[in-house]
């Protein structure tokens, strides 16, 4: 398979659904021999929780590198092109890498009873990958949740926790409690855990979890000052402090020299990403997240209101992220998602009149129209409530090619 077909043949996968568990991904590592633990594995930096952990992830990525250590870098979604998700020393892999490391996996695979999903696919390609390419250090963002996670095969130097919230309640459980039982369950038996501020009831979940596997458990109680940081936003020092106490943790050698170049060269596209002066980019898919974007809007433009362009998926909290949104929202430009999952840009105004029946909502046909909308407007503009949609507005603004379709 060429790469086009490579990433076609994947994609169709998404038919067999997200099924959560170990069985398939544990049988791809071992089919592949790729090496999850040991002294010959590379030391795993595992990221999980609701918001924040991507950015966590790139900070990990980017001091590492800083510090000279061969680096892989695993996260999801793509913005744009599949390539995205696992990153070498900052580098994509490569199409030529991609169609060849797939096209094993499927003639290995062929036959399976279960056959595996389209994350356990990616993730075995990504380890695989990772360890011809002799990576020393490989960060891993989960995907769902944590214990049943297709990334969870691994043994890291260090499990980290960012913020947990409401999300995925079809998949992970329709309280905080559940969902940090699911996030948690990265923690390994004597691996240390490394977590900051969270609800009680999930600060509850996670200690009692560290004690049983008798992980030591360290609480980052400050974010991170006195640092240039690269990234926008007061809760991305958080997210910093966090990184920083990993990497002490995980004693990776790497110095504060390292640490200061890599929070200051951090990159992170799509997260209050401004892609011009008028028009700014944010993912934020979650009531929680969307109201730390609305803060850091207020701590970078103050009482200006934008132009929202909003597209969310159906299955989201449409009301809650709204909602968030209202305090920086002078009106709004509701557009769908290119996403099968995407709710119309008429559930998403009724949404609006039910909670602020006086703002101005308009039902766009799509992004592009909205683009050209919001361009004749005087307010600047944010693009926000799906990744699936900052994807499309970066390829917009790139003129690059169409993003490559997934629904996960």
């Amino acid at each position: 398979m060429n790469y086009d077909e490579a990433v076609a043949w994947l994609y169709a996968t998404q038919l067999h659904g997200i099924r959560l568990g170990l069985e398939n991904i544990q049988r791809l590592v071992e089919v592949l021999g790729i090496r999850v633990s040991g002294p010959d594995a590379p030391r795993f930096l595992h990221v999980a929780g609701t918001n924040g952990k991507g950015s966590t992830c790139a900070m990990l990525d980017a001091c590492c590198r800083a510090a000279g250590l061969r680096t892989g870098l695993f996260t999801s979604p793509h913005l744009i092109t599949f390539r995205e998700r696992m990153r070498m020393d900052g580098e994509m892999i490569s199409e030529e890498d991609v169609a060849a490391g797939l096209s094993e996996i499927r003639a290995l695979t062929d036959g399976w009873e279960h056959a595996p999903t389209f994350f356990e696919i990616t993730t075995a390609l990504a380890l695989a990958w990772f360890q011809q390419r002799g990576a020393e250090v490989v960060v891993l963002e989960t995907g769902l949740g944590g214990r049943l996670d297709a990334t969870n095969v691994v043994t890291p130097a260090v499990s980290v926790i960012t913020r947990i919230d409401m999300d995925h309640a079809q998949w992970l459980g329709d309280s905080l409690a559940a969902i940090a039982i699911e996030k948690a369950g990265i923690v390994k038996p004597g691996v240390p855990v490394v977590t900051g501020p969270q609800a009680d009831e999930v600060r509850v979940v996670i200690v009692q979890i560290a004690m049983w596997r008798g992980a030591e458990l360290n609480l980052v109680m400050s974010p991170l000052r006195n640092a240039e940081i690269a990234l926008a936003g007061s809760h991305q020092r958080w997210n910093a402090a966090l990184a920083l106490h990993a990497l002490e943790v995980a004693a990776l050698g790497v110095t504060g020299k390292a640490v200061a170049e890599g929070m200051r060269t951090v990159q992170w596209p799509g997260r209050f990403q401004q892609i011009t002066p008028r028009f700014v980019l944010d993912g934020a898919h979650n009531p929680a997240s969307a109201r730390r974007l609305a803060e850091t809007w207020r701590e970078m433009f103050g009482e200006k209101r934008a132009t929202l362009i909003l597209g969310i998926l159906a299955d989201k909290d449409v009301r809650g992220i709204c909602e968030a949104l209202l305090p920086v929202a002078g009106r709004i430009l509701a557009v769908p998602v290119q996403n099968p999952r995407s709710a119309t840009s008429q559930e998403i105004c009724r949404a609006i009149g039910e909670i602020a029946p006086r703002l101005e909502c308009i039902a766009v046909r799509d992004l592009p129209a909205a683009i050209r909308i919001a361009g004749s407007m005087e307010r600047r503009t944010l693009i926000t409530g799906s990744l699936f949609l900052v994807g499309e507005a970066l390829a917009h603004f790139q003129a690059s090619e169409p993003r490559e379709t997934s629904a996960q």
